[in-house]
């Protein structure tokens, strides 16, 4: 071995003995008789020390010639420091050198390689083998690499086995864009990388591995932000003879193992929300639960107290709706105006703001005051369960718009009062999914999930007359208003199977060149079962308290999907293409 101890190891109990450090070099510091180096590798930083008069003439000039990130390998004796860092944990000593040997050479990095660099994200990313080496990005991933452990952990215990599925396979109409592969051999023909293991998952439950799950590289062809990546990692799990509940429970307890495990985190029992709630009270299906804000209803089904008065805003709208931001009577014109902008951002497309300060006073200060009544306000505040101290806002519109409105709003004043704290944890079950989504383009129907997500039984009657209203039993975990995993009871016979096909607007030729060997399986005794996936690297960034799934993936894809590194995607030879029968 190059090394007796690594950079991170040593400790004033460790003085006088003789040892060998290998790494990189950090920094120098040079004061003219002595000179301090910092050695670094992955496990910490040791201080290195050469002193004239004490350090041989040619050891000394060899040191000084060393530059930044040098890897080098140092023998010496650990000695304790005058000058102690209590910073890290080897401060209390250093090693005095006695050889020195540099292993290789470096050019100066083009970014400083500290915890707080000088480098752009563009340039680390190009350099990205270098930012690696940066403390932040390093125990960025080695959460990644706990938390996949403790998952295993936690998964083998219950008795769930790991079985790899394939990586090339069929492609598929539903769901987002498949990454295709052309194949060599069969000219014309091509293979498909997974967007999930779906069908494979389901296959083992037919073979009965009733426990399957994988840590599993998946792929999508679509357009990306900061918590997507064209290739992502799931934990997918799936199991048979089981009901809602018991996927509920078991995966709950994952969660919960996670923050016990790797953040030291009790997280409390999951809630439990209905979609149709969710939508109702949050305005979508991933509500933010660190804080309440829930949505209140000034006119809609069952409540009118704002007709009658002359304001055509209110009298048109379907739909007026708000939230209560608790003890925030007392914001300024200017603040008031620029959540009126935010609103009205095309991002958001709201067409105004209405607010109402329930002053300390027992006073009310509406925007609009010159059509309604202290007592229509009064009336409002009681509504919305308001105290003095208190700020309403209101909008109003179409229903489900103004709901989208009305939650973009909620999370952006949350976020101004320091409601999001990345440092609490709030979880959420949301259930009862509807079956089916109108694609209004293409005036047809698709699965909300996936086609093999079973109905609720007692909703399979509305299939004929009102598809829209089937309820999926499907379910998605929620933490800190992202949605983490998603999953479903799946359909497990055939003829309900081809029931679904054909109200998805599949022919019968089609489903069966599609997904003809799943319902084949089905024919052979496929269990009950169900099952869930988790986005893995979305989970590592809420643990890690960052908002990009970038930071936890060893070597990412860019906002344009490219892999600015290796400098793909990149065209390939006249020659390859000519073999797999491409003309481009």
């Amino acid at each position: 071995m190059l090394r007796s101890h690594t950079c991170g190891e040593l400790r004033i109990s460790d003085v006088g003995k003789t040892v060998k450090l290998a790494g990189w070099v950090q920094r120098s510091r040079d004061k003219g008789s002595v000179l301090w180096i910092d050695l670094r590798d992955r496990y910490g930083l040791t201080q290195l020390i050469f002193e004239e008069g004490k350090t041989e003439a040619s050891l000394f000039e060899q040191a000084r010639a060393t530059g930044r990130e040098f890897v080098i390998q140092i023998e010496g004796v650990v000695a304790e420091r005058l000058s102690k860092n209590d910073k890290i944990p080897t401060g209390e000593i250093e090693i005095k050198a006695t050889k020195l040997t540099v292993l290789n050479t470096a050019k100066l990095p083009p970014f400083t390689i500290e915890d707080e660099t000088d480098g752009g994200d563009d340039l680390r990313m190009k350099y990205r083998y270098l930012d690696l080496r940066r403390n932040p990005v390093r125990e960025k991933l080695q959460l990644r690499h706990k938390m996949a452990q403790q998952t295993r952990a936690y998964l083998d215990a219950q008795q769930f086995i790991e079985v790899e599925t394939p990586v090339l396979i069929k492609s598929t109409p539903e769901g987002a864009r498949d990454f295709v592969v052309p194949s060599r051999m069969h000219n014309g023909e091509f293979y498909a990388l997974p967007q999930s293991p779906q069908t494979f998952k389901q296959l083992l439950m037919v073979s009965g591995f009733d426990r399957y799950y994988q840590i599993v590289k998946c792929f999508r062809d679509e357009d990306l932000r900061a918590d997507r990546q064209p290739e992502f990692t799931q934990i997918d799990c799936e199991m048979a003879f089981i009901e809602q509940e018991d996927i509920l429970n078991t995966f709950e307890g994952l969660i919960r193992h996670l923050f016990k495990s790797v953040k030291g985190i009790d997280l409390p029992t999951v809630q439990r929300m209905q979609y149709a709630d969710a939508m109702k009270f949050y305005g979508n299906d991933k509500p933010d639960t660190r804080f309440d804000m829930r949505f209140v209803e000034l006119k809609g089904e069952g409540i009118d107290l704002t007709s009658g008065k002359n304001f055509v805003v209110f009298d048109n709208a379907e739909l007026v709706v708000g939230v209560n931001a608790s003890g925030c009577s007392d914001f300024t014109r200017k603040q008031l105006d620029e959540l009126t902008e935010f609103v009205k951002r095309p991002q958001i497309g709201a067409r105004g703001l209405v607010y109402v300060q329930c002053k300390t006073d027992g006073t009310f200060k509406s925007s609009a005051d010159k059509f309604f009544s202290s007592d229509d306000l009064k009336k409002w505040a009681e509504t919305f369960n308001a105290k003095p101290g208190d700020l309403l806002l209101i909008l109003a519109g179409e229903s489900n718009a103004t709901r989208k409105q009305l939650s973009e709003l909620r999370l952006h004043v949350g976020e101004q009062l320091g409601l999001r704290d990345k440092s609490k944890f709030s979880a959420l079950w949301v259930l009862d999914f509807p079956l089916l989504e109108w694609d209004e383009e293409n005036k047809r129907y698709h699965a909300m999930h996936h086609p093999f997500t079973s109905p609720k039984t007692e909703d399979i009657h509305l299939l004929e007359s009102d598809p829209g209203k089937v309820r999926a039993n499907a379910y998605d975990m929620v933490l800190n208003g992202t949605e983490i995993g998603g999953g479903s009871i799946r359909i497990h016979d055939k003829p309900t199977q081809q029931m679904m096909f054909t109200h998805l607007g599949f022919s019968e030729a089609e489903a069966k060149k599609q997904f003809g060997f799943l319902m084949e399986a089905f024919e052979f005794g496929a269990p009950p079962h169900g099952g869930i996936a988790f986005g893995f690297d979305r989970l590592c960034s809420l643990f890690g308290g960052s908002d990009s799934i970038r930071d936890f993936i060893a070597f990412p894809k860019n906002n344009a999907g490219r892999d600015v590194m290796i400098d793909t995607p990149s065209t390939i030879s006249e020659e390859q293409l000519k073999e797999l029968g491409i003309k481009i």
